[in-house]
């Protein structure tokens, strides 16, 4: 396999991304098989079903640590293709939920946890689901980093990885190529989301559609994507990032987010861009137009009705903004990406 790049979206005529789903004793046998088959079919499925020439997106392989059968939860035997050592250089490794009552001899599985951490740094992207987050936690790779995990597991997750920045409220996170999604189904939130971020939004929704699946819920009580910041480790920024994508619909000012956090908004907003690399405007603006995108991709809204769930009275410079960040009008993107325009294409 060759090593992945820094952002694995690929273009037309290149080769598939290598993904490695880790199958681990005592999981639950959905999170794995689910996003075997949202890769397998990214790419596929949709085109299949229309007649129309494939090109499938990911290469899908399996592996258990030893290359020993495993037995999940329910009892099911699994094989892999080989041990997690024949897949070193994976693009994207992802695992599973695991059984919460074996989260104990998690810090003892140092074979697994060394491979990921040699991985990661390596430049592979690592995923993990539910309770399986545990093994990205134990690995020390959280450290400092945002991450999620079930909203049941939050406080023990929090006791023992105290130097993780838990958000459990979010059902997919993401940061510096580590991924985390929350219950045992988000396994498909997240196997989409990671469909989205490496091969485009066009080919998620194909996929989603063809598997008739909704596309990723990225938070619990809410609907946008959140725009991911690069690593950093300025808490009181992180503080801001977590007020923004909770309160983006509603009226924010830097004055108001800068007395939040007790700095002048000249302060602020340089630790801010020194930080995330982006303005706390511009941040604004992204986490408005990923829930606009959202809003309009379901294709029951009206502009008007999408600009005001956002946060913006004025239709117009919604217009204006939302054309500027994606090079579509709304009309155009909601035309192109709702279901009922997927449907009839």
């Amino acid at each position: 396999m060759a090593k992945a790049d820094s952002h694995l979206r690929r273009t037309r005529g290149d080769r598939p991304i290598d993904v490695v789903v880790v199958l681990l004793d005592r999981a639950y046998v959905s999170t794995a098989i689910g996003p075997i088959e949202v890769f397998h079919s990214a790419g596929l499925l949709w085109q299949s079903l229309r007649g129309e020439p494939t090109q499938p997106r990911f290469r899908v392989h399996t592996a258990t640590v030893d290359r020993r059968p495993v037995s999940s939860v329910g009892g099911l035997t699994l094989k892999g293709n080989g041990s997690i050592r024949d897949f070193d250089d994976a693009d994207l490794i992802l695992i599973g939920a695991i059984d919460p009552e074996g989260l104990d001899a998690v810090q003892r599985r140092r074979g697994l946890l060394d491979w990921i951490r040699r991985a990661h740094e390596r430049g592979s992207h690592v995923g993990a689901i539910c309770s399986g987050v545990a093994c990205l936690a134990a690995s020390g790779l959280l450290d400092g980093r945002r991450a999620t995990t079930h909203w049941a597991l939050g406080d023990t997750f929090r006791e023992r990885w105290p130097d993780v920045a838990w958000q459990t409220e979010q059902m997919v996170t993401e940061d510096g190529r580590l991924y985390c999604s929350g219950g045992v189904y988000a396994s498909l939130d997240l196997s989409l989301y990671l469909v989205d971020k490496f091969c485009g939004r066009e080919v998620a929704l194909q996929c989603a559609h063809a598997m008739v699946l909704s596309m990723p819920r990225t938070s619990q009580g809410g609907y946008a994507m959140v725009p991911m910041s690069r690593p950093h480790a300025d808490d009181r920024i992180r503080g801001v990032e977590d007020y923004l994508q909770r309160h983006f619909a509603g009226p924010v000012s830097i004055e108001s987010l800068a007395q939040r956090v007790g700095m002048s908004p000249r302060n602020l907003a340089r630790r801010f861009k020194a930080a995330t690399g982006h303005m706390p405007g511009a941040y604004l603006q992204d986490l408005r137009v990923a829930a606009a995108k959202e809003l309009l991709e379901r294709g029951s809204h009206t502009v008007q009705t999408v600009s005001m769930r956002v946060g913006y009275d004025d239709v117009a410079f919604f217009r204006s903004l939302f054309k500027r960040r994606t090079g579509m009008t709304p009309v155009e993107y909601r035309s192109r990406f709702a279901p009922f325009a997927l449907e009839r294409s």
